[in-house]
């Protein structure tokens, strides 16, 4: 089998390519050997690579910058998606996209299910529910869309590289504590993409993250517990947990984003084994 993987300098790219099958040849292309926003490129790319699944791990992820950047917001995870979809539809390649919990609002107290009502409330949001709707009306025959959260890695930028670094230049930080959801390890999320494209048949909606329930503060606080622990930090600094109103933002965030994860997937583990595995590898 042949994979085309999209965005190949992502944290979820990257750990696909790390974990991929041995019977599956993977080819990951970024932005200097696609452009997703071109029929034509695509188009090319295909018949270079004859794959027989394209994963979709590119996406316009800049949560705030969004805010006031839609074009390019839109123009990344809504028209190039609608030409992915299009091109696979064309040549009948499986396609999965990698979607977000900020399709929903944040509304509810209990987990989300993959039908519950969609109702972003920023850009960013926005624009990945529009590449949902585009895989829908273009290709749902042979495609998947999996939602994930909170998406971490030892690969890129990521919130516990950014809260390692501050945990050992700072003497103190402030994290919020009133948004809920689920950090999510990339190489779990990798192995069970890997999964589905082997897949006999789909569903059109998937939901991926660790197991378990955490806010921004007990990530955090999770990091420089295990971090510590594990001689990754040479000391531990205080914590405070504050609203996010304390933290004000160009974009809006759901308060609760917590999705129901189908019993029969097998690759979750709770988030902060997957953590302690993660930092546990940099040793």
């Amino acid at each position: 089998m042949n994979a085309l993987i999209i965005g190949k300098n992502g944290q979820v790219a990257w750990e696909l390519m790390q974990t991929c099958p041995e019977h599956i040849n993977a080819v990951a292309l970024g932005r200097d050997d696609i452009d997703i926003t071109s029929q034509e490129s695509i188009e090319s790319a295909i018949e270079t690579h004859n794959p027989s699944v394209i994963i979709n791990a590119s996406a316009y992820t800049a949560v705030d910058k969004a805010e006031s950047d839609q074009v390019n917001a839109y123009l990344i995870n809504a028209t190039a998606v609608e030409f992915l979809a299009k091109a696979a539809c064309k040549h009948n390649i499986r396609l999965l996209h990698i979607s977000t919990d900020f399709v929903f609002d944040g509304s509810k107290n209990t987990p989300y299910q993959v039908d519950d009502k969609t109702n972003p409330i920023n850009v960013y949001g926005a624009s990945k529910l529009a590449g949902e709707k585009a895989i829908k009306q273009h290709y749902p025959q042979n495609s998947s869309i999996v939602r994930t959260s909170w998406v971490y890695s030892s690969h890129g930028n990521n919130f516990v590289k950014t809260m390692l670094r501050l945990m050992s230049e700072k003497e103190a930080l402030n994290v919020v504590s009133d948004q809920i959801g689920c950090p999510t390890n990339a190489n779990g999320l990798a192995k069970y993409l890997w999964q589905l494209t082997e897949q006999e048949s789909l569903e059109q909606v998937y939901h991926y993250c660790d197991l378990g329930v955490a806010s921004w503060y007990d990530f955090a606080v999770a990091i420089q517990d295990i971090a510590f622990d594990k001689g990754l930090l040479e000391k531990k600094i205080p914590i405070q947990p504050i609203p996010a109103s304390a933290f004000p933002a160009p974009a809006k965030r759901p308060l609760f984003s917590v999705m129901f994860i189908d019993c029969h997937t097998k690759q979750n583990e709770h988030w902060v084994q997957r953590l302690r595995n993660m930092l546990m590898s940099w040793l």
